[in-house]
């Protein structure tokens, strides 16, 4: 059974996950930030790197909003910690290694057993705000649109 992506007015679940920095936990930001959680396929390939080093030349734009990016992989976190380093990438990135997140938002691609390219903008009261899931791995969403999206908040 799939699950779908959070809807809009829920609250986010909830999670836990080793990262780059330590563990990660989504509640931890309730009442302080809000929160982007930007699911990406695979580390060092070519789509998430422009993508994740696109948020390290925009972070001061993102925390000028007050909104935490938390980029989330199927990844190792040895292989996370490479590919951060690699590319001198400001956010901690987040290991869903055992998928379970990825399958708790809906966006496994089961088939290929990493995670879809998602977006879910949560608000400080841990609510989501908005949600995106590409149709293929090799796109994604502008920093300008995502930052578009935040402003609403």
């Amino acid at each position: 059974m799939t699950v779908p992506v959070p809807a809009v007015g829920t609250a986010a679940p909830d999670f836990t996950l080793d990262g780059t920095g330590g563990p990660v936990t989504l509640s931890s930001f309730r009442g302080k930030q809000n929160v982007l959680l930007a699911f990406f396929p695979l580390a060092f390939t070519s789509t998430c790197t422009a993508e994740l080093c696109a948020f390290t030349d925009d972070y001061s734009a993102f925390e000028g909003k007050d909104v935490t990016v938390i980029p989330i992989s199927v990844d190792a976190v040895p292989s996370l910690k490479e590919f951060r380093a690699k590319y001198a990438m400001t956010a901690d990135l987040a290991s869903d290694f055992k998928r379970e997140v990825s399958r708790l938002y809906g966006v496994l691609h089961e088939e290929r057993y990493f995670s879809k390219r998602a977006y879910v903008l949560i608000d400080r009261q841990g609510v989501v705000r908005w949600a995106f899931v590409e149709v293929t791995p090799g796109t994604r969403r502008e920093n300008s649109e995502l930052l578009a999206e935040i402003a609403k908040l």
